[in-house]
């Protein structure tokens, strides 16, 4: 992988500031931001499809849109377990209290707020643990979309694990280094607002714009690293269809 190129190719074209500066206008307004979802798969898509100059243009909004619903709708669906896990312990925490007013109920409630207590605890450790999974597996489910552009190959389970254990190497090194992006990032922007945020007025205008441009740019970094990684495993799987 080009761990460089994933940095540098924003600025390789000569229309960097308008694509991403739109992008950033658009990521205020509400439900137009989904594009900026969109534009993130139409990186990945032209990194896999070797186009010259990966950031897209806005020609496309109508298609950017859709693509980022469709992405919002499957990221719902895949929270609904996180929902389960956060009410299904509440409504244990409801009946003591209901029960709490019947003074023979009371040794109930306790026993009922116990379970709930502990079943919290437990829930807890499995949103944790599907939380790591989910942000280690969207990144592949990115892919197949930005590949087939469907809401129903958000949910092909098994080629997600195909793809990314038959491409493990480059998978780990794009997750990787986006995280450490992300880390690093944060941290420049957050030394650089606290530099700002000392300038009355015009400080904390420029720390604003800073962090809306760093968004974005962060982002395009996601996209290029999972493109590649796309390519990659596209083309591995072509020299084994030929071999």
């Amino acid at each position: 992988m080009n761990i460089g190129k994933a940095f540098s190719f924003v600025f390789e074209d000569k229309q960097w500031i308008s694509k991403l500066g739109l992008g950033a206008l658009i990521t205020f307004i509400p439900i137009l931001n989904f594009a900026w979802t969109g534009y993130m798969v139409g990186i990945i898509r032209n990194v896999m499809n070797n186009s010259p100059e990966p950031l897209p243009t806005w020609d496309d909004f109508g298609k950017k849109l859709t693509d980022g619903l469709l992405l919002t709708v499957a990221s719902l669906v895949y929270s609904l377990p996180i929902i389960v896990v956060f009410c299904l312990p509440m409504s244990f925490m409801i009946v003591p209290a209901i029960l709490s007013g019947n003074a023979d109920m009371q040794g109930l409630a306790e026993a009922v707020a116990g379970l709930g207590t502990a079943l919290f605890f437990c829930l807890l450790c499995v949103f944790v643990v599907y939380t790591l999974a989910l942000s280690v597996i969207f990144p592949a489910i990115l892919v197949i979309f930005a590949r087939e552009g469907t809401l129903a190959s958000c949910f092909k389970f098994r080629e997600v694990f195909e793809l990314v254990s038959k491409n493990l190497t480059p998978f780990l090194t794009a997750w990787g280094v986006s995280i450490g992006a992300s880390i690093g990032v944060s941290l420049i922007v957050s030394a650089a607002q606290f530099v700002l945020n000392f300038i009355p007025c015009i400080g904390q205008i420029a720390a604003f714009i800073i962090t809306f441009g760093i968004v974005v740019y962060t982002t395009a970094i996601y996209g290029h690293l999972f493109g590649q990684f796309g390519n990659i495993a596209a083309g591995q799987n072509q020299a084994m269809m030929q071999s």
